[in-house]
């Protein structure tokens, strides 16, 4: 089976989807499969490069916030484009935007198989336009991804349930498979420790410091927290957001909110592990976010996860209890959330272990198995 992917960014070690959409061709990989990658070049000519690929496009006046939220776009290259889809047996596009309107066009003809995953809700691209949640963009852009690349699909990989129920509700045509992009999971069982000392208790989030991650709720809520001068905030990645974040961050420690000056940082996987396994909880803002598995892979350490819940957000999927959940945005409601798992050290580092054994239902080895069945399924249907 050869399976061409179809993405415009796969380099920014810090976007999920570009993260995701690597990982996914690895495993097809290791798994028999020869999965290829058509996108923009690496930056980083010493990196790995796609098999086919794309020379960037500087897109007229949003360029700079383009490029601030780790994203670029793809010039089409119709005969590049022809050249990998004339190889391939199937077609996964990542996204719905102009580079796959074009490819799915092509590859149709083709009488090729097409796929896609359900990587964004149009609501992450508007929020980073610096639009409110509620927007006339959003219902538009869902639009043109439907008529332009979805309901040419026969089948989309959803991520998370949530997604699933929006794709319906948008009347999408194509069949839904509810498949998690799924993380590494260790062949023996993590065993959690006791969190100790409670002088200092550090509060990890993982995440672009972005307009719709909301890291701006964790700031604000400790100013509603009793246990504020014990608490260390630690946020791991950058975005067009950080400047103002720290500025945030660093005036709690200032005005004497928090005890211990908030820490920032980018760091390598092994290093977010480590942090996971030291922190006392998870904490996850975002107020659209398709799947998170930032935060599932903070859980897979122990880290016990307090998640934003919202119409447009899959990670509560990840929470096994309801002192896990609080109203996206709400800071007071977060403050009380990280007050209870404070005041209740035992229920914390029995969750915690919790945690750590319910991670293991999102194994990324059966994520591709049921990738690999939807591609079967797929190709078969091209071919009747």
């Amino acid at each position: 089976m050869k399976v061409l992917f179809v993405c415009n960014n796969a380099y920014n070690p810090g976007n999920g989807l570009s993260v995701s959409a690597l990982n996914t061709i690895k495993r097809l990989r290791d798994n028999g499969i020869d999965a290829r990658l058509m996108a923009v070049r690496n930056p980083n000519p010493d990196g790995p490069q796609p098999d086919f690929p794309l020379e960037h496009f500087v897109f007229p006046i949003f360029e700079p916030i383009i490029a601030a939220n780790g994203f670029c776009y793809a010039k089409i290259d119709r005969k590049r484009l022809n050249n990998a889809i004339d190889w391939a047996d199937i077609v996964h596009f990542e996204e719905a935007m102009p580079l796959e309107e074009v490819a799915i066009k092509m590859a149709l003809k083709k009488g090729k198989a097409c796929v896609a995953t359900f990587h964004l809700f149009p609501h992450n691209v508007t929020a980073n336009l610096g639009l409110p949640k509620v927007n006339f963009l959003s219902p538009l852009l869902m639009k043109y991804w439907n008529v332009k690349v979805f309901d040419k699909c026969s089948d989309i990989q959803c991520p998370t349930l949530i997604c699933k129920q929006y794709l319906m509700a948008k009347r999408t045509q194509a069949r839904f498979h509810v498949i998690s992009n799924g993380i590494e999971i260790p062949s023996e069982r993590v065993v959690t420790k006791p969190y100790g000392d409670m002088s200092e208790i550090r509060l990890l989030c993982i995440g672009r410091l972005a307009n719709e991650k909301s890291q701006n709720t964790l700031i604000d809520a400790m100013r509603y927290s009793k246990h504020a001068r014990n608490i260390r905030l630690i946020f791991a990645g950058n975005g067009p957001k950080a400047g103002k974040y720290r500025r945030m961050a660093s005036k709690l420690y200032t005005d004497g909110v928090v005890g211990f000056e908030p820490q920032f940082g980018f760091y390598t996987h092994e290093e977010l592990a480590e942090l996971a396994r030291k922190c006392y909880l998870y904490i996850h803002c975002a107020w659209v976010e398709v799947e998170g598995l930032s935060c599932l892979e903070a859980t897979r350490e122990g880290a016990v996860p307090v998640i934003a819940e919202g119409r447009h957000i899959g990670t509560p999927q990840f929470a096994i209890c309801p002192q896990s959940i609080y109203p996206a945005c709400d800071s007071k409601a977060l403050a009380a959330r990280i007050d209870w798992w404070i005041e209740h050290p035992k229920d914390r580092d029995l969750a915690s272990q919790q945690y750590a054994d319910a991670a293991r239902r999102f194994n990324v080895n059966d994520s591709i198995k049921a990738i690999i069945a939807m591609y079967e399924t797929a190709i078969a249907d091209s071919k009747q």
